[in-house]
């Protein structure tokens, strides 16, 4: 009779989110999504959570087009949901975290003015969790990776300085992927081994598929490879992330554009993780 009921309510909520129905008013709405709220956690708080989670954040620009707004301002609204995100993480005991903050691509090909904004808010971000106390609450180590050199001199100055404030602490772990492509992590991977054969410090024989995760930008995390990746705004792929870490990782995939991603759609993504099961190729 519960799981009936429980199968209805998500029903429920599907058909509103699909099609909403006009009689039903706000205050009743918000009931609703309170209710299932409380409902989905009840359902995955006491079941094995992921201890990796890594985040492709989409849909910013499109989420302000959509309300008719500056693309630039979707930014900004994806920035502050991040941080609302990170504590539902942290509240729900998720050890790892790691974000797709900027690709490599956008970094070569997004133009200048929307690449300093971008810049400009990161560097915000990065102040924030500097000043806001957050790093020695959870005993966050920070780690920012990818193709530094494309990015803001000022910004990987910041990165620097929140590392290495953090660079003790092993409670948590936040990893932000800035600049970043998997591809071009692997092709680097490759040429730090070939230079090592090259001066007779590794002989090819010994390379393994360790040899390369160790030349990772994940390399420093006890669980360098996610156990679940969520990606928002309904787009199915995984544009060039942790090409190689995410061989294994459990997928998901959610509709909704990553400023209007809700607490009952983390909630969700972790329920689908948690009925899956992970037989890693074998």
């Amino acid at each position: 009779m519960k799981r009936n009921a429980s199968s209805l309510l998500d029903r429920i909520i599907a058909l509103l989110e699909r099609k909403p129905i006009k009689f039903i008013v706000e205050p009743l709405l918000r009931y609703l999504y309170v209710v299932y709220e409380r409902y989905l956690y009840n359902q995955i708080k006491d079941k094995q959570m992921p201890m990796h989670v890594a985040i492709i954040p989409d849909g910013n620009r499109r989420w302000a087009r959509q309300l008719g707004l500056d693309p630039k301002e979707g930014h900004v609204h994806g920035y502050m949901k991040m941080k609302e995100v990170l504590q539902w993480l942290y509240d729900l005991g998720i050890k790892i975290v790691t974000i797709y903050a900027m690709s490599y691509e956008n970094c070569l090909y997004r133009s200048e003015d929307e690449k300093e904004r971008l810049f400009e808010i990161i560097a915000n971000g990065f102040r924030e969790l500097m000043s806001s106390g957050i790093i020695e609450k959870y005993g966050i180590h920070v780690k920012v990776f990818g193709k530094l050199e494309l990015a803001k001199k000022t910004l990987v100055e910041e990165a620097k300085k929140l590392e290495q404030i953090s660079i003790n602490n092993r409670e948590r772990y936040l990893n932000i992927a800035l600049c970043y492509g998997g591809r071009q992590e692997i092709v680097d991977a490759v040429k730090a081994i070939a230079e090592e054969v090259k001066r007779g410090i590794l002989d090819p024989s010994e390379i393994t598929e360790e040899t390369l995760l160790k030349k990772l930008s994940t390399s420093h995390l006890p669980i360098p490879e996610p156990d679940l990746v969520i990606r928002t705004s309904g787009e199915l792929r995984i544009s060039n992330f942790l090409l190689w870490q995410i061989a294994y990782s459990e997928l998901y995939f959610c509709d909704v554009y990553w400023p209007n991603f809700r607490k009952i759609d983390l909630y969700r993504a972790i329920r689908s993780y948690q009925s899956r099961e992970r037989r890693f190729g074998r």
